[in-house]
């Protein structure tokens, strides 16, 4: 059996991180898995309380990053680990480091979650690359991007595999009546959700920016923003122009929530604004939720959304574009259409287990 250990030292708890802890949890039936985790993160909580292996190590400044890979090798050698799978794109250089310190060697496979847009053909990347067994890539287009950005002279061996969702527990109409209440919700206008971390990148402004046209439209809608902010500045700026714009009975931000697959269906529909987002691991979650779904016509959306058939595309950053596609969505028959085949499309190709049983068999056959 391979002793596996999962890293991740990122402090956030996005889906990047989410999926590192649900590889974990899968794979902890399978092999003997040890997670590693930011001591200052918020990981922690999915692992307390359960019998999911786990320990904490600080993850210093880029120039004492060599601490944090002495740590890591300590643990290694101490667990004897086989495979070393991480998920943070920050974490290469501690985990190269950690391996060459090491006496056992692991082999290291990256789950690689981002774009990849310039040649890593200089010393430092060389040596990282060719320290490296096996890079995971979430969609064709970064596989694609690995292979040619990376020397093949050591680019490691390159595998597509898509990051799959675990589908959602439905909750009942009493259920969503509590937690529209708890979270100040009308139950009579039309809800856009979206999901992540609140900063400029995930596009929280411009599906503000569609309620206030869809009203000025005699549509009667709202937005509900879940996630945390990354950026306090510009979560002032937004509840300022709430503020400013008459929307403040129109917009709710939940904060930092660990029922974002419950409040996605309290939702209508679902937006995915990012401008270049690499998978999209929210829209996935939607789907399987029964919800439709809306996203900009880039990246890995590309990849999760037939445009016009499982969902619908928009360009991106374009606000008057988005508000004319969630128009559309505004007539329960396309809302209903485009959920139904969102919600099979999910089910067929993006399953956590059926992907994580691929993770598994990759792994193993290192």
């Amino acid at each position: 059996m391979k002793n596996i250990l999962e890293l991740c030292l990122s402090p956030d708890a996005g889906g990047l991180e989410l999926y590192m802890v649900r590889a974990s949890h899968f794979l902890h039936d399978k092999a003997n898995v040890l997670s590693v985790i930011n001591e200052v993160g918020k990981l922690e909580q999915y692992y307390e309380g359960a019998d999911y292996k786990y320990k904490k190590i600080k993850r210093y400044p880029v120039f004492l990053s060599f601490l944090s890979a002495k740590k890591l090798a300590r643990i290694i050698d101490e667990n004897k680990i086989d495979i070393v799978h991480l998920h943070w794109t920050k974490d290469i250089p501690i985990a190269v480091l950690a391996k060459k310190l090491s006496t056992c060697k692991p082999k290291l496979v990256q789950t690689r979650n981002m774009m990849m847009t310039r040649f890593k053909d200089d010393f430092y990347h060389k040596w990282l690359y060719k320290n490296m067994d096996m890079i995971l890539a979430v969609t064709h287009q970064v596989k694609e991007q690995i292979e040619r950005f990376v020397p093949r002279e050591i680019c490691p061996k390159v595998e597509m595999l898509y990051m799959g969702a675990d589908f959602p527990k439905m909750i009942d109409e009493d259920e969503k009546q509590m937690l529209r209440k708890k979270y100040a919700l009308k139950g009579d206008l039309f809800t856009i959700g979206i999901v992540g971390r609140i900063e400029e990148a995930k596009g929280q402004y411009l599906v503000i920016d569609v309620v206030k046209k869809l009203l000025r439209k005699k549509i009667k809608t709202q937005a509900l923003i879940v996630g945390h902010a990354m950026d306090e500045d510009y979560l002032t700026r937004l509840k300022d122009n709430i503020k400013k714009d008459g929307l403040k009975d129109r917009v709710v931000f939940t904060g930092f929530t660990t029922e974002a697959q419950k409040l996605m269906q309290l939702c209508d529909c679902l937006v995915l604004a990012t401008k270049k987002e690499t998978f999209g691991l929210v829209l996935i979650e939607a789907m399987a939720s029964g919800v439709a779904v809306i996203a900009s016509n880039s990246g890995g959306p590309l990849e999760i959304i037939d445009d016009g058939k499982t969902g619908l595309l928009f360009k991106a950053g374009d606000a008057e574009d988005l508000s004319e596609k969630i128009k559309i969505l505004t007539d329960a028959n396309f809302k209903k259409r485009f959920a139904a085949n969102g919600q099979k499309r999910a089910y067929s190709m993006f399953d956590s287990q059926k992907q994580f049983g691929k993770l598994f068999d990759l792994l193993k056959a290192l």
